[in-house]
Parts: structure tokens; sequence; C-alpha cells
């Protein structure tokens, strides 16, 4: 991982920078079926923030994102599809002796999606220590993307709050609550942690479960006040079919889902989170935004695999003009 100075002029400026975790979802190509009836898979780039990173690479954003692998061909698969997609993968290295994380899913339309973890005897992607950071591409960055996962061991901990510390609440700032039990003691631990966080940020963005954990309340609007008194900037509140609540200084807005064939619900919050850097840049009300935001998602819950899936802009505006028109 290349190591940029404060000041050095190797440093790019990127649209969105993301950091956390990468990995190879291997996804069942039959439907309906538990992975000890299921014949048939297909591999898929994974990773809740490098999916945000390739979601905000199909608006034509600069994206990039800091993360690790393991030193094997899963590894360069990895590398591979980053720049397939147009992700740069300058900040992506490899651990020595650690396997690159696999994850398989069952798929049960419409909302049973049960996901299995292989990331022992440790994911790369929490070996990402503070002094491999380019913090001058960190500052830079117009949106800056930390998932709470990359807090839930060291050294990944030490450099996210470095990463977060370096920023000092500039421009979009963001942490994605995605708050998973099995990367956690506890969910007390986990709160204690993404308090810690949200000290550094100007955008929160997850859902129910994730913000019972953060604030303690799964009551949306209790939710995003309690995140505003934090001196969170935008709140965002995701209620699966109920929509999404969304707050920031001046306003609060309640859009309702857009309604699809649901075939793998999986990737629909990292679209949702590709959709919403793409928005905030573009400087959208914040109506607008959440509309736009819950469409994409919904394009990918209507398909299957995640990175593979992430929609372009004129696929989104399409199913907006679709859903005003229904």
């Amino acid at each position: 991982m290349r190591v940029g100075r404060a000041g050095s002029a190797m440093s790019p400026v990127f649209d969105v920078l993301t950091m956390g975790r990468i990995g190879v979802d291997i996804y069942p190509l039959q439907v309906g079926l538990s992975l000890r009836e299921v014949a048939s898979f297909g591999k898929y780039l994974g990773g809740s923030a490098t999916n945000v990173a390739v979601a905000a690479a199909r608006y034509g954003r600069r994206s990039a994102v800091i993360t690790r692998t393991g030193a094997d061909p899963f590894g360069a698969f990895l590398h591979d599809a980053l720049r397939g997609f147009g992700v740069d993968d300058r900040y992506v290295s490899a651990v020595p002796g650690l396997p690159t994380p696999v994850t398989f899913c069952e798929i049960f339309p419409p909302d049973h999606f049960p996901l299995y973890f292989y990331r022992w005897p440790k994911a790369p992607d929490l070996e990402i220590a503070t002094d491999e950071l380019d913090l001058e591409a960190v500052r830079a960055a117009r949106v800056f993307w930390v998932t709470v996962t990359g807090l839930s061991a060291e050294p990944s901990r030490s450099a996210t709050l470095a990463a977060l510390q370096a920023r000092a609440r500039s421009g979009i700032t963001v942490l994605d609550l995605d708050y998973r039990p099995m990367f956690w003691a506890s969910r007390e631990e986990a709160r204690t942690w993404v308090q810690r966080a949200l000290d550094h940020v100007t955008v929160a963005v997850g859902n129910l479960d994730e913000f019972q954990t953060a604030v303690g309340t799964r009551e949306p609007k209790a939710a995003a006040r309690a995140l505003r008194d934090h001196g969170i900037d935008l709140v965002v509140v995701k209620q699966g079919p109920e929509g999404v609540l969304a707050r920031d200084a001046h306003t609060e807005v309640e859009v309702p889902p857009v309604l699809v064939e649901v075939v793998n619900g999986l990737g629909a919050g990292d679209a949702f989170g590709g959709a919403l850097c793409h928005g905030l840049l573009a400087g959208w009300n914040l109506g607008r935004l959440m509309r736009f935001c819950n469409a994409a998602g919904a394009i990918v819950a209507s398909r299957l695999a995640c990175a593979d899936a992430m929609p372009d802009a004129s696929e989104v505006e399409a199913l907006l003009e679709e859903a005003v028109d229904a």
C-alpha cells in the first residue's frame, strides 16, 4: 500500500474514497435451495465498502478503496474486478499468510438471504494499519466512507479512527453503521466504538438494527434525533418495507420504497450507499436524493449479484419514471 505524506504531490483527489471490507462473494446459481443442495455458484467481487466504491464509479465518480486481500489467486481476482469496474486499486495490498475472505449466501426471496462469512483466522481487511494510510488522500477526498466493521478489530480500528481524525469532519465524511453481530463480542462493545467514530463524521447511514447498536433505539425519528444531537449533519435511517427516513439541519423526509420483484436483497444497501455519495456530490435536495437511493437499491435487489449489479444513472432514472407512471 503506497503511503502518501502531507503535502505530497503523489496523493490523488478522489470523488469517493472508501475504507473497509473486501472479499469474494460466492452466490448460488439456483434460487430457493440450501447450500447443501446447490450445484453451481457464481464468483463476484464483494464487501460493503468495496461495493460502495463500485456503485459510485458506475455514476462516473472517481473512486478508490482502502483495503487488503490475501496474497492468493482470489486476491488477484479482486484487483482485476476493481479495475474492470473503474475503481482505483492503488490502496489495496496483500497480507502474506492470510487468505482472501470468501462469503457464501443462500437465496430465499423475497427477504431471507443467510450469509456465511469465511474470514478465518483473520480477514486481511482488518490488517489495515495507520502507518500505511495515505492521509493526504483521505483529507482530499470529496467523500470519505468508512464502516463499523472496520472498528471491530485492531489494527483496522486504530487506522479507521486515525483516518477519521485526519478528516476532522471536513467535506462529506460518512459512517456506514454496518453492524454485523458475528464480528463483535457484543452489541455493547460495538456501541462503544461506533460512538467514538461518530465524533468525526458528518453523515451516518444504517438500518433499524444498526441504529439500535449506535444509539440504543430502533424508533426511526428518535434515532435520527439522537444522531443529530451527536452533531451529525445528515442521518439516513433505512426502514426496509417502510422506506427511508432522512434528516438534516433543515429538512426531514420519509420516502417509500420502490417496489420490485426481489431476487437477492444483499447488495441493495451498498447500491443505496453509492447513490448517496453521487447525490450528495451533485448537491441534490433531500427528497430527490432519497428517491434516487431507494431506486438504486431496488434495482440491485432485483438482480443476483452485488457489485456486478450496480446500475448507472440512466437505469435509476428510468425506474423512477416507471414508479411515477405506475
